[in-house]
C-alpha cells in the first residue's frame, strides 16, 4: 500500500456500533468489565483507549513498523525510552541536538547515575572510538535540529548492531514520508507529534515505533506504570491530521526548496543549512535515505549577532516568530534563545548555532507571498 492510501486508511474502521466512518472520542476514564478481570482489552484508560490505538496503529504503519505508542508530549516519548536504561549506562548522542533533549538528559537524568556524551556523528570510525563497555545506546537526529545535519543512519544502527547497542532516531525534522529509520536499522523510531505529524500547531503529543516485540512490551510497560499518554481528544486531532500528511509535506517541500534557494542568494545572508544543496555536508547520504529535502531550513546573518537576528525575526508578517514547527503556518525562530536556550553558549557556537542564526519552518501558504515576507524582512537587517 502507498503511503498515501496508508495516510488516508491505516488504523481506521469504521465504528463497529454506529458506522461511524471516522473513529470516535472515546472520552471515558474507565470501561465496565464483564466479571472481575475480565474485560474486552480495555479496562483503565491510561493504558488503553480506542481512539489512541487506533492512532497508535496509523501511525506505526507510516513508519513501517509492528508497534506504536503515544505519549502526553515528545519528551514523554524521550523519557520512557531513558527508562530502559540503568544506572551506570552511557549514552552517545549527536552533538546537534534539540535543546528539550539535551536539558533532559543533563539536567534530569545525568542524576540518576545515566552519562551522555555529545559527539560528531558524522564520522562513524570517530563515532566507535566513544563507544565503551557502559554504552548502551545510540541517539541520532537526522536532519538535526537546528543546524540540519545529516546523519548516515544505515551506517549508525550497523555499528549499534555490532556493539549491541540499542539505536534510537529522532524522526521528527523527516516525518515517515521522507524517511523510515526502522527500515534503515533502528530499533525505536520517536516522533514529536506536535509537529508535521499532528500539523496543525493544535495538539502536544509525541510517539515511539519499534518492530521488536520485546521493546513495545518494555515501552507500553512504561507508558502504563508512569502515565504520560494522551487523551483521546488530541488522539482524534492527530488521526485527522495523518490524512493529510502525504499532502502537507509534499508542499512543505516545495515551499523549503523555493525558500533555501532564494536566501541563498540574499545579499544579507552568510549561510544557509538546507540538506536539498549539493554541497551541504552528507548531501549524498540525505539523497539515499530520503525521499525530499523537507521545509525546515536555518540561516545565520552576515551581521552576526542577537541584534541582526531579532530585527529580522520581528519583522516578518506571514512567519509567526514562535516555538515549534511542522505546522501548515509558516514559523521563525531564533534557536539561541528559544529552543536552544538550555544550552551553553559554548557549546551552541562549536555546533554552529551563532547570535544571527535563524530557524524556519516553512508552512503550504503560497511560496510567492512567503519569499516576499521573508526579502522585506531581511532589508531590516
Amino acid at each position: 500500500m502507498k503511503f498515501g492510501t496508508k495516510a488516508v486508511h491505516e488504523g481506521i474502521t469504521p465504528d463497529p456500533t454506529t458506522g461511524a466512518i471516522m473513529t470516535p472520542i472515546y472520552q471515558t476514564s474507565t470501561y465496565v468489565q464483564e466479571a472481575p478481570g475480565q474485560h474486552k482489552g480495555y479496562a483503565y484508560a491510561r493504558g488503553k483507549n480506542p481512539t489512541r490505538v487506533a492512532l497508535e496503529r496509523g501511525i506505526a504503519s507510516l513508519e513501517n513498523a509492528r508497534h506504536g505508542l503515544c505519549f502526553s508530549s515528545g519528551m514523554g516519548a524521550a523519557d520512557a525510552v531513558i527508562k530502559l536504561l540503568r544506572p551506570g549506562d552511557e549514552v552517545l548522542a549527536t552533538d546537534d541536538l534539540y535543546g528539550g533533549s539535551y536539558r533532559m538528559f543533563t539536567k534530569v537524568f545525568a542524576h540518576f547515575g545515566i552519562t551522555f556524551h555529545f559527539v560528531d556523528m558524522h564520522d562513524l570510525q570517530a563515532l566507535e572510538k566513544h563507544i565503551t563497555p557502559a554504552t548502551r545506546m545510540l541517539w541520532l537526529e537526522s536532519p538535526t535540529n537546528p543546524m540540519m545535519k545529516i546523519l548516515d543512519i544505515a551506517g549508525c544502527t550497523a555499528l549499534a548492531r555490532k556493539h549491541k547497542l540499542l539505536c534510537v532516531v529522532d524522526n521528527t525534522f523527516a516525518t515517515p514520508y521522507l524517511q523510515n529509520p526502522l527500515d534503515l536499522g533502528a530499533d525505536i523510531v520517536l516522533h514529536s507529534v506536535t509537529k508535521y505529524l499532528g500539523g496543525h500547531s493544535d495538539v502536544i503529543m509525541g510517539a515511539l515505533m519499534t518492530n521488536s516485540d520485546e521493546l513495545h512490551e518494555k515501552l507500553a510497560f512504561i507508558a502504563n506504570s508512569c502515565g504520560a499518554v494522551p487523551g483521546p481528544m488530541d488522539s482524534f486531532l492527530v488521526l485527522r491530521g495523518l490524512k493529510t500528511l502525504h499532502l502537507r509535506m509534499q508542499r512543505h517541500c516545495e515551499n523549503g526548496k523555493a525558500i533555501a534557494h532564494m536566501l541563498r542568494k540574499h545579499p544579507k545572508v552568510a549561510k544557509v543549512y538546507w540538506p536539498g544543496f549539493e554541497d551541504h555536508d552528507n548531501h549524498a547520504v540525505a539523497k539515499k535515505q530520503m525521499r525530499d529535502f523537507g521545509g525546515m531550513i536555518s540561516f545565520a546573518l552576515r551581521e552576526d549577532s542577537f541584534e541582526a537576528a531579532t530585527r529580522v525575526a520581528k519583522a516578518t508578517h506571514l512567519f509567526y516568530l514562535a516555538e515549534s514547527l511542522g505546522g501548515v503556518e509558516s514559523l521563525i525562530g531564533h534557536p539561541a534563545s528559544m529552543t536552544h536556550a538550555s544550552i551553553p553558549r559554548e557549546e551552541r557556537i562549536k555546533t554552529g548555532i551563532t547570535d544571527s542564526l535563524l530557524r524556519l519552518s516553512v508552512g503550504v501558504e503560497d511560496v510567492e507571498d512567503l519569499i516576499e515576507d521573508l526579502t522585506q524582512a531581511l532589508d531590516k537587517a
